[in-house]
């Protein structure tokens, strides 16, 4: 089954270069569906039913979301889409905290800048199956630069936590070892073999391999594992499963 991807931008010009960028990116079977505006992006996710809920039974995988829309911005729909289950990622010209921050905050899982070089974008969107939030070289030199400047520019050493989950996370991941116990009789047996192999070492699209199905599955399990063990990293899950036994 061909993985679905969103694309949101009203650029006909640039629409064409992420949809190449897209297909360029992974080596899955893909299904762009293309929206140049916020209500087309609406009906075709059936964010109705999102709001409630209700999840369609073959929800998109990946959203490429443009933040300068006809008939809005770009964070309403990262906002609306909070609980659909897709990594959504930020593809824009604007690098300034006024739109990285307030985007992060909205939900979203990378931030890319589409005056970068194809390569480069081929290679940010590649994290995904590692992982890793896509985030363009100079959105990164920022995030790093706010997070060691530390809140009112003391110079702390506040660090982020960018992990798969819902999205970034501005505090420190919780300390291993404190707060609730782990409770693992919420992890589904697809969900415990998939934090085994992380645990081990590998990475998303060798776990895919290895269980026979799609890295965008494996994702899902990966976020729904970060959900329940209380973590924003594979290293916190794996050092946390380890103590409990689970691997």
């Amino acid at each position: 089954m061909a993985i679905k991807v969103l694309i949101v931008e009203d650029n006909p010009v640039a629409r064409s270069f992420l949809c190449r960028v897209v297909r360029e990116s992974f080596s899955d079977d893909i299904a762009i569906t293309e929206a140049g505006d916020l209500e087309t992006a609406r009906r075709q996710v059936g964010l109705r039913d999102a709001k409630s809920g209700e999840m369609p039974a073959d929800p998109f995988k990946l959203v490429l979301v443009d933040l300068e829309l006809p008939d809005g911005n770009g964070m309403e729909l990262l906002a609306e889409l909070a609980r659909y289950p897709a990594t959504k990622i930020v593809t824009t010209l604007y690098s300034d905290d006024d739109h990285l921050f307030p985007a992060l905050q909205c939900g979203a899982d990378g931030y890319l800048l589409k005056e970068d070089r194809f390569e480069v974008l081929v290679e940010e969107l590649q994290k995904i199956v590692r992982g890793q939030p896509p985030l363009s070289p100079a959105i990164a030199r920022r995030l790093l630069g706010h997070f060691r400047q530390g809140p009112g520019g003391t110079g702390g050493a506040a660090e982020p936590a960018l992990g798969s989950g819902s999205g970034f996370q501005s505090s420190r991941p919780m300390a291993l070892g404190r707060g609730a116990p782990l409770d693992h009789e919420r992890l589904t047996p697809r969900e415990s073999e998939v934090l085994t192999y992380l645990s081990k070492g590998f990475t998303i699209k060798e776990i895919a391999n290895l269980m026979g199905i799609k890295w965008f599955t494996v994702n899902d399990h990966i976020k729904s594992i970060y959900k329940k063990l209380n973590v924003s990293s594979r290293a916190e899950a794996a050092v946390l499963a380890s103590k409990q036994g689970l691997v």
